[in-house]
C-alpha cells in the first residue's frame, strides 16, 4: 500500500503530464483503460510533433497510437474547422479486410460523417477528415497529385512490416518516400529485431522519428509440445525460456519415443534398407480438439499449412462426432449465417458446400483459408470473435492482420509451402502465429502447442520460441509504372536519387559487410558439419552423393512417369461412352463407376460425369486416374437418367455392383514401382549404395542428417556470395536499365519527358503493367465481346498456385486470337528484358480464361468452377472470387484509361457488369 505522500506525488506527476500533453489526457479519458508505458511514450512523442515508429507484439495495443493520431487530426474540429484548412488523417492498412474492420471501429467512435473508406472495392465519404484506405490507394493518390491530399497532417501505416512482402512490399516504401514533408508519419509494426535500423532510415527520409519498442506481451504466453497423447511444457520456467533450455522431461520422452520407433523400424525394414525414416502416427485432429476442450483451452486456432488439410480436419472432427456448442449457441450461429448468405443464390450455395459448412459451424468447428468464399470466411471470423465457433483450422493467412485472437494456438507442423518449395517456419512467422494466443481482457494467459513428430526437434522449437532475431528486410524494386511516375513527377536524375534513398538501398549498402561476415561464419560451420558427418567405415561424402543422386533420379522418373500417366489417362477418358463401367483407382471416389456423360470435346481436359457404386454422382478428372481408365463392362443407362434423384442413383449403383467386378482390382500401384525398378541408372546407383562401406554403419542416418545440413548450408552460402557481388548501387543500375527500355519503346522521350504512352502506363496498376500497356497500344483487345474481354485480360493477372505442365485450352475465336497476340508481345518484352539484364515479366497464365469467360456469359457457378485448369479438380470458390475481383480491377482501369479506344472502354464497363453477379455481387456489396 503506497503512503499518502507517494499518492500525492503521483497525482502531481499526472497533473504535470496533463498540462504538458493536454491532447493525450483528453484522449485517454475516453479510452476506458489505462495506457501502457509504451503507448503513453509513443503518444507523447506524437503530441510533441515527432514522427513515431512503434514495434510491439501482436495484441499489445499498437493501434491505440494510430487512433491518437486520428484524435490529433480531429481535435478542435468537431463540425467545421476552427481555423484555416482542416487537418486530415489517413489510416492505411495492408488488406481490405483490415481496412473494413478499422473503418467500422472509427465510425463507432467518431461517427460516420467524420470517417471515410477507400479500398479497391469501396469508396465511402472519401473527403472526410479521417479516411481508412489500403496502402495502394494512397500510393496512387500521391502519383496522381490528388486534391484529397490537401490538409493531410498524419498518415498511420498499420502493419508497416508488410514492406518485407515480396509482392507488395515496395508500395510502403513508395508512400514513405513520396509523402509531403509536412505529414507526420505513424508507423506501427510487429516486433522486429532491426527497429533501430528501420528508424535510422525513417529519420533520413522523414526527419525526426521516435522509436518505441515493447517486447512485453500483455497476456503471458506458455509454450507446450504434444507428444502422442502427452502434453509437456516446452520450458520449465521463465528463466529456462530465456536460456532456450528445453524441459528435461520433454527431451527424455522424445528421445525414448525416437528410440522405440527406430527399433521397430529396424525390424520392419527390407534387405535394401530402402525405407527412410520411422513410421509415426501422431494424435488425431479430433483428439487434439477434444483434449483442448477438456483442458479449457478453447477457443483455439489450429494452423495447418494446407487448404485441403483444413477442410479435411473439419470433416474428421464431424465424423468423430465432436460437438462444442450448446443448443442456444447453435440457434444463434444459424441465425447469423442465414442473415449473411441471403444474397447468394440457392443453387450456388449447394455448389459451395454450404450445408456441410453450416453443419461444422453449428458444432463450433470451421476451416479458414484463401480457397473459401470471402463471405464464408467473414462469417467464420465473426462467429469466432464472438466465441460461438470454438476451433478454427487455418492456413497462415489468418495470422496476417485480421483480429481473431484465441486462448490457444496449435501448430501441426513447422514446415509450410511458400508457393515454390516446402520451407521451415522462421522465428518471425512462428511469433506471429503464436501471437494470436491470449485475448487481452479475457484470458489470464495464452497457450501455444506444437504437435511433435520425429522431424521436430524440441530444441529447434525452443529456438523459434525464444529468438528475437527476425529483421525487417526491404523487398522494394523499381517497376515500369513506378519509373514513369517518378520521372513524370520529379525528373530522371532526382528520381534516381529518390530510389537511392529507399530502405532497400539503405540496407544493401549496410549489409555487404554483414553478408561477407555471414559467408565466413557459414564456411566455418560447413567444416564443423563435415566433421560430424565423417564415418570411420569410409568416405561418407561419396556415400551421401549416391543418396542425393538416387533421390534426384527418382524425382526425375516420377515427373516423367506422371506426365506419361496423365497423357494416357486423358486419352482413355476421351474414349469413354455412356454406360461404360470403369474403375476409379484412387482418391475419395475410388471404386467402380458407370459413365453417365462422357463430356468430351469443348474445353480443357475431359471430365466425364460418373455414378459410383457408393451412389455418388459427379465429374472425375484425369488427376483421379493413376493408370488409364479401362472399360471393364457395359450396362444400360436409362435415356433420361436424373443423377440428382436418390432413387435413380440407388438403382443404377446396384446394377454397377451387380456386375460382380472387384471394387479395387488386383494390381494397385505395382506398375509404377516396376517401371521405376527397370531404370538401369537407378538400379546401378542403388547397387553402388548397398555396396558402399558406409551403408553398414549403424550411425549412417545420423551422419546423413549432418551431411544434409551441410549441403543446404553450402547452397545458401553460394547464394550469399552472389548477393554480395550484386549489391552496391543495385537499385540505381536497375532503374537506368528500365528507363532505357521505356525510352526504346516510346514511353519516355530521349530528353526524359514522359510521352502520352508513358502517361497511360503510369495509370496501370498491375504486376504486368508494361504488357497491359503494350496490349492497349497494339489494339489487342479491341473488337471483343464483354465475356471475351474478361477472358483475354485474365491471362495477365491470373497466376496458378502450382505449375501445370500442359497449356490450358481457350474459347475459340476472339479470345484465342487476343491471347496469342498477348503471348507474342510478352515474348518480345521478355527478350528485351533479358538482353538488358532485367527481371523478366511473368509469362501470361491461361488457366482462368475459361472460368471467367463462362461466368461473364451468365453460366452457373458449378460449371464455371468445373472449367478451371486445376491439377486437383475444381477451382476453389475463394480463388475464383479473388481472381475475378482482380480481373474486374483491371477492367476498371481499362474503362478509365486514356490509352484505350471508346469502344474498348465501353466493353470493359459492360464486362464489369457481367462479372459482378451472384457470389461476386455479394462480395462487391460486402
Amino acid at each position: 500500500m503506497s503512503s499518502p505522500a507517494e499518492r500525492y506525488a503521483a497525482a502531481r506527476r499526472r497533473a504535470a503530464q496533463a498540462s504538458q500533453f493536454p491532447a493525450l489526457d483528453e484522449f485517454a479519458l475516453d479510452l476506458g483503460f489505462d495506457l501502457d508505458d509504451f503507448q503513453r511514450e509513443a503518444c507523447q512523442s506524437l503530441e510533441r510533433g515527432s514522427g513515431v515508429l512503434v514495434c510491439a507484439p501482436t495484441g499489445a495495443g499498437k493501434t491505440v497510437v494510430g487512433e491518437f493520431a486520428v484524435h490529433l487530426a480531429l481535435r478542435g474540429t468537431p463540425g467545421q474547422p476552427a481555423e484555416g484548412t482542416r487537418r486530415k488523417c489517413f489510416y492505411t492498412t495492408p488488406i481490405k479486410a483490415l481496412s473494413n474492420q478499422k473503418y467500422h471501429d472509427l465510425v463507432d467512435r467518431y461517427g460516420a460523417e467524420q470517417v471515410g473508406l477507400l479500398t479497391g472495392d469501396n469508396a465511402i465519404n472519401g473527403d472526410a477528415p479521417v479516411v481508412v484506405m489500403t496502402t495502394e490507394v494512397l500510393r496512387n493518390m500521391l502519383y496522381a497529385g490528388s486534391a484529397t491530399l490537401e490538409g493531410l497532417a498524419y498518415v498511420v501505416m498499420d502493419e508497416v512490416h508488410y514492406l518485407a512482402d515480396r509482392f507488395r512490399g515496395g508500395v510502403w516504401e513508395e508512400v514513405i518516400i513520396h509523402l509531403p514533408a509536412s505529414v507526420t508519419l505513424v508507423s506501427l509494426s510487429a516486433t522486429v529485431s532491426n527497429a533501430e535500423e528501420f528508424a535510422d532510415w525513417l529519420v533520413t527520409v522523414r526527419g525526426e522519428t521516435a522509436v518505441v519498442v515493447s517486447e512485453h506481451r500483455p497476456v503471458p504466453l506458455w509454450q507446450h509440445m504434444l507428444v502422442g497423447k502427452r502434453m509437456f511444457d516446452l520450458f520449465h520456467d521463465a528463466d529456462a525460456a530465456r536460456k532456450h533450455d528445453v524441459h528435461p522431461e520433454l527431451l527424455r520422452y522424445t528421445r525414448d519415443t525416437m528410440r522405440r520407433l527406430e527399433l521397430g523400424e529396424g525390424r520392419s525394414a527390407g534387405p535394401g534398407g530402402g525405407r527412410r525414416g520411422p513410421r509415426w502416427r501422431g494424435p488425431m485432429r479430433p483428439d487434439i480438439v477434444d483434449r483442448l476442450d477438456r483442458e479449457g483451452l478453447l477457443p483455439a486456432i489450429l494452423f495447418i499449412f494446407s487448404r485441403a488439410g483444413c477442410d479435411a480436419a473439419v470433416q474428421q472432427c464431424l465424423a468423430a462426432g465432436l460437438r462444442l456448442t450448446s443448443p442456444e449457441e447453435r440457434a444463434e450461429i444459424r441465425r447469423v449465417v442465414e442473415s449473411r448468405v441471403t444474397a447468394i443464390p440457392g443453387e450456388d450455395l449447394s455448389v459451395l458446400g454450404y450445408w456441410e459448412w453450416l453443419d461444422g459451424l453449428e458444432r463450433g468447428l470451421a476451416a479458414h483459408h484463401a480457397g473459401m468464399l470471402p463471405a464464408f470466411k467473414e462469417v467464420v471470423e465473426e462467429l469466432f470473435v464472438r466465441g460461438l465457433v470454438k476451433a478454427v483450422f487455418a492456413t497462415e493467412t489468418l495470422a496476417l492482420g485480421i483480429n481473431m485472437p484465441a486462448r490457444c494456438v496449435v501448430l501441426e507442423r513447422l514446415v509450410k509451402y511458400n508457393g515454390e518449395a516446402h520451407v521451415d517456419l522462421t522465428p518471425g512467422e512462428y511469433t506471429q502465429l503464436t501471437g494470436r494466443a491470449g485475448r487481452r481482457g479475457i484470458d489470464v494467459e495464452g497457450h501455444a502447442v506444437v504437435v511433435w513428430s520425429p522431424e521436430t526437434d524440441p530444441r529447434h522449437v525452443a529456438g523459434l520460441a525464444s529468438t528475437r532475431t527476425y529483421p525487417l528486410r526491404s523487398s522494394f524494386r523499381p517497376s515500369y509504372n513506378m519509373a514513369v511516375n517518378l520521372v513524370g513527377t520529379v525528373g530522371a536524375e532526382p528520381a534516381r536519387a529518390l530510389l537511392e534513398s529507399s530502405f532497400a538501398q539503405f540496407q544493401a549498402d549496410r549489409s555487404v559487410v554483414g553478408l561477407a561476415r555471414q559467408v565466413q561464419r557459414n564456411t566455418e560451420t560447413i567444416e564443423a558439419y563435415g566433421a560430424d558427418a565423417a564415418c570411420h567405415h569410409g568416405d561418407f561424402d561419396e556415400y551421401f552423393g549416391l543418396r542425393v543422386a538416387i533421390a534426384d533420379r527418382e524425382r526425375a522418373l516420377a515427373r516423367q512417369g506422371q506426365s506419361q500417366r496423365k497423357a494416357a489417362a486423358v486419352a482413355s477418358l476421351e474414349r469413354l461412352r455412356v454406360g461404360d463401367v470403369i474403375r476409379v483407382p484412387s482418391g475419395r471416389r475410388a471404386g467402380l463407376a458407370v459413365v453417365l456423360d462422357p463430356a468430351t470435346g469443348g474445353f480443357g481436359e475431359p471430365r466425364p460425369l460418373v455414378l459410383t457404386q457408393d451412389r455418388w454422382a459427379g465429374r472425375v478428372s484425369p488427376g483421379d486416374f493413376t493408370t488409364p481408365a479401362e472399360v471393364l463392362a457395359r450396362i444400360r443407362v436409362p435415356k433420361h437418367f436424373n443423377h440428382r434423384s436418390p432413387a435413380a442413383r440407388r438403382d443404377l449403383a446396384a446394377e454397377v455392383s451387380g456386375t460382380g467386378l472387384d471394387r479395387h482390382g488386383g494390381r494397385r500401384g505395382g506398375r509404377s514401382r516396376q517401371a521405376a525398378g527397370e531404370d538401369h541408372r537407378l538400379s546401378q546407383l542403388r547397387a553402388e549404395l548397398r555396396g558402399h562401406p558406409c551403408h553398414a554403419c549403424p550411425d549412417r542416418e545420423e551422419h546423413a542428417r549432418w551431411a544434409e545440413r551441410r549441403r543446404r548450408l553450402e547452397r545458401d552460402t553460394e547464394e550469399l556470395r552472389q548477393r554480395v557481388a550484386g549489391r552496391t548501387g543495385s537499385l540505381a543500375r536497375t532503374f537506368d536499365r528500365i528507363v532505357a527500355l521505356l525510352t526504346a519503346r516510346g514511353y519516355l522521350a530521349p530528353d526524359g519527358a514522359v510521352t502520352d504512352a508513358g502517361r497511360m502506363l503510369g495509370r496501370i496498376w498491375t504486376e504486368a503493367d508494361l504488357l497491359v500497356a503494350e496490349c492497349l497500344r497494339r489494339g489487342v483487345w479491341d473488337g471483343l465481346s464483354p465475356a471475351e474481354l474478361a477472358a483475354a485480360v485474365s491471362v495477365v493477372v491470373f497466376e496458378a498456385r502450382r505449375d501445370v505442365d500442359e497449356r490450358a485450352s481457350l474459347p475459340r475465336g476472339g479470345v484465342s486470337e487476343a491471347v496469342d497476340a498477348t503471348l507474342k508481345l510478352w515474348s518480345e518484352i521478355e527478350a528485351d528484358e533479358a538482353s538488358r539484364g532485367l527481371a523478366v515479366t511473368r509469362e501470361p497464365d491461361l488457366g482462368f480464361a475459361w472460368p471467367i469467360y463462362r461466368w461473364a456469359r451468365g453460366e452457373a457457378l458449378a460449371k464455371v468452377l468445373a472449367s478451371g485448369h486445376e491439377i486437383d479438380g475444381e477451382m476453389p470458390a475463394g480463388d475464383f472470387v479473388r481472381w475475378a475481383r482482380q480481373v474486374v480491377d483491371l477492367l476498371g482501369q481499362l474503362a478509365d484509361s486514356g490509352g484505350a479506344s471508346a469502344d474498348l472502354r465501353s466493353t470493359a464497363r459492360q464486362a464489369i457488369g457481367a462479372v459482378n453477379r451472384g457470389v461476386l455481387a455479394y462480395h462487391a456489396a460486402a
